[in-house]
């Protein structure tokens, strides 16, 4: 097992009945990573998820986690937390009691434990005395990533964890994780959301039909070689449409604007050419006041491998 890392998988296959769920599956994750897993409904996300958490075993492969080879037992080694589906609540307790009584089950108090520390750092310390039946499903989110949280884990596997997350948690959610993988923590997380993966990971692993279509680093992904819409505001629609019209590797895409937003022009190009049509625009001294993909190059490329795997291509 490499030292430097927290995850290694090699030919992972599970199956349940004649459904093959995962096959053949490859997985690096390095100490001190985000590591973003994504891919369609079905794709075999928690699956995955489920076997990195000890919930289950592959029926085929090896994997080593935190330098432990994982044999045919549910069981995870420790240092590893997180969950999948959502977390696991107690409803009529509060968050605190939550959290109390997940330490006393490992002997600890909750100020031993550091509850108080774990509910401050997701953002719940306000309502951290209220029952948990009353959190909306980003609070419940949040008190999950704090239970995981208590374990000190040096493995994080997290599923959907910005589901309902408003702007400020979503931003606890984000600076915690960024925290720990700082200090060394190993960060898996299943998301549907391109900008979590975005924002978040270095490498992302992207699943279709059990099988891994890509993974490595986002930028590998997003490469700059394939052609994306874009949103371009100026201060002349009318001459920039004109000029994007005349422009070499430049196509407009009518009607692909919103019907609220007339003024937009939107072109499809690759990144070369639409530098190019910027330096016109400057040239003829039209003022670009927005450009920006329709589409993120991040999901673009997500749409391209799934769709391409689903249809056999």
């Amino acid at each position: 097992m490499d030292r430097l890392l927290a995850v290694r998988a090699r030919g992972i296959t599970k199956c349940f009945g004649d459904v093959v769920a995962l096959d053949g599956v490859d997985l690096d994750v390095a100490r001190g990573q985000i590591h973003g897993l994504a891919g369609p409904n079905g794709a075999g996300k928690t699956t995955l998820l489920g076997l990195l958490l000890g919930l289950a075993v592959a029926d085929e492969g090896l994997l080593e986690i935190l330098g432990t080879q994982l044999r045919r037992a549910l069981a995870a080694p420790d240092g590893v937390a997180g969950f999948v589906d959502g977390p696991g609540l107690y409803p009529s307790l509060t968050a605190r009691q939550n959290l109390a009584a997940l330490a006393a089950l490992r002997g600890q108090g909750a100020r031993a434990a550091g509850v108080d520390d774990v509910l401050d750092q997701v953002g719940l310390t306000d309502v951290a005395d209220d029952p948990a039946r009353g959190y909306s499903l980003g609070m419940r989110q949040r008190l999950g990533l704090a239970a995981a949280l208590l374990t000190r884990p040096r493995l994080l596997v997290l599923d959907e964890p910005s589901n309902g997350l408003d702007p400020a948690g979503k931003r606890h959610v984000h600076g915690v994780l960024n925290r720990l993988a700082a200090n060394g923590t190993a960060v898996v997380l299943s998301s549907h959301r391109m900008d979590d993966l975005q924002a978040l990971c270095s490498e992302v692993t992207i699943l279709a039909t059990g099988r891994v279509v890509f993974s490595g680093p986002l930028g590998k992904l997003a490469a700059e070689n394939r052609e994306l819409d874009y949103r371009v505001l100026t201060s002349d629609p009318a001459a920039a449409r004109l000029l994007a019209l005349d422009s070499a590797g430049i196509r407009v895409v009518d009607d692909a604007a919103p019907r609220h937003d007339a003024d937009a022009l939107v072109v499809r190009a690759l990144v070369p050419a639409v530098d190019e049509l910027v330096v016109r625009l400057v040239r003829a001294g039209i003022a670009l006041r927005e450009l920006a993909p329709v589409v993120s190059p991040l999901e673009a490329a997500f749409l391209a491998l799934t769709e391409q795997k689903e249809t056999g291509g």
